[in-house]
């Protein structure tokens, strides 16, 4: 059983304990407490330097401190704070940052509130279990045989069919009914290649879909996109061994992964508000009467400074573009605006959560908003960021290159 270490502020007074321990209970995961004593508290306390006024975050610290001087051990490291606790954030970081310094030990950060449900903390339980259970498979460089994978997004899905390390067809539809989409996707990825899904010799799936896409088809590998993605993405760029960093700003949530030799140690996902999303640059495509393929060049025309967005709201900042063109600005300023507000949502939510390590790979369909990328970049005070090829095809690619060598179904028909 993986082992999880919690270390955190609140959760037992806050109700959230429980719902911590079901997430990771659903995924053969154990919670555990590092266990300290009193007198070990005030001397890992002085030691790490950081002060804290609580003594739940000084509990906090010195646990942290237990498990990288090797006095209790786990496979894996959930840390919570409430969300409504300045301090509390600050030690989470430093916290996060110690350890990752100090241990080569997947971590997750997560600020709860009371309402806090395992549901939404499954995706992450999910991936730390996945990350510590399958290394394995994580660790593979490369596909052989005839594989699909299957990615079925909030708002797209997408099919890539590999055959000995290569792509050979990809597909993409918007998501409505999931098994109909999948068909629609899976037929233009065949398309020309003159095979059929009774071909291949594994189907990987991921995404939101991913339980019910791998009932239906079988699938021999069921993953979620945290740990698919991140994988996906070194692959393509060609960046599998060292350090890498990958940004993934979906349709309604973003995910930010660090990697080390193509294995996930750390990830952060979510966001404040859908402001920070795919969903506001397709929103405001609408709005200027452009297709979202033509918002990324007509971004990098214009001058964000022009058409200033204060809002996180996508629904206030919709108004804010509105006001902007009313007023006589330009739809290049506008889409300028657009993407510079989203790289700086997701900057201020989430980028600052995790230590970038460069290179920075941009990924999923957003990625292809040039606009966004040089936005990103520009955010990021000029990094260079890498848009790989089928960046937008990332989960699928990840599905169909983790699932080669996991069994090949044509033995077992």
């Amino acid at each position: 059983m993986v082992k999880i270490a919690l270390i955190s502020c609140g959760t037992e007074y806050s109700g959230v304990q429980k719902e911590i321990e079901k997430a990771a209970n659903t995924f053969g995961a154990e919670i555990i407490l590092p266990e300290i004593d009193l007198d070990y508290i005030n001397e890992a306390y002085e030691k790490f330097g950081f002060s804290a006024q609580s003594s739940s975050l000084k509990l906090m610290i010195a646990r942290a401190m237990s498990i990288v001087e090797g006095k209790s051990k786990a496979d894996a490291i959930f840390i919570a704070t409430c969300f409504r606790c300045a301090e509390g954030a600050l030690v989470r970081n430093v916290v996060r940052q110690f350890i990752q310094a100090n241990t080569r030990i997947p971590v997750v950060t997560y600020s709860f509130t009371e309402r806090t449900k395992a549901d939404e903390l499954f995706i992450r339980m999910e991936a730390l279990t996945t990350v510590v259970a399958r290394r394995s498979i994580l660790a593979r460089e490369k596909q052989e045989g005839l594989t699909v994978g299957i990615d079925s997004g909030s708002t797209t899905t997408k099919v890539v069919l590999m055959e000995n390390n290569s792509v050979i067809g990809t597909g993409w539809t918007a998501t409505k009914d999931i098994m109909g989409s999948v068909d629609t996707a899976a037929a233009e990825a065949f398309e020309g290649t003159g095979y059929t899904m009774d071909d291949v010799d594994g189907i990987g799936t991921t995404g939101y879909g991913r339980l019910t896409i791998g009932k239906n088809l079988k699938a021999e590998l069921i993953q979620e996109e945290l740990s698919v993605n991140a994988k996906g993405a070194v692959y393509l760029a060609g960046h599998q061994k060292g350090d890498a960093t990958v940004l993934d700003i979906g349709g309604m949530d973003n995910k930010v992964i660090t990697v080390n030799n193509g294995i996930p140690d750390n990830f952060t996902m979510g966001g404040i508000c859908a402001g920070a999303s795919g969903r506001f640059l397709d929103m405001t495509s609408r709005r200027l009467d452009v297709d979202i393929s033509e918002l990324g060049p007509l971004a990098l025309k214009g001058d964000y400074k022009q058409a200033v967005l204060n809002s996180y709201c996508i629904v206030f900042g919709i108004q804010d573009l509105v006001t902007t063109l009313a007023a006589g600005g330009s739809k290049e300023d506008a889409a300028a605006a657009a993407c510079h507000s989203v790289a700086e949502q997701v900057y201020e939510q989430q980028l600052q959560e995790i230590d970038i390590r460069e290179p920075l790979i941009q990924v999923g369909g957003t990625s292809l908003i040039s606009g966004l990328v040089q936005a990103v970049s520009d955010v990021l005070g000029g990094i260079e960021v890498i848009v790989p090829d089928y960046s937008q095809h990332i989960g699928a690619v990840g599905s169909a290159l983790l699932v080669s060598g996991m069994g090949n179904r044509q033995d077992n028909k």
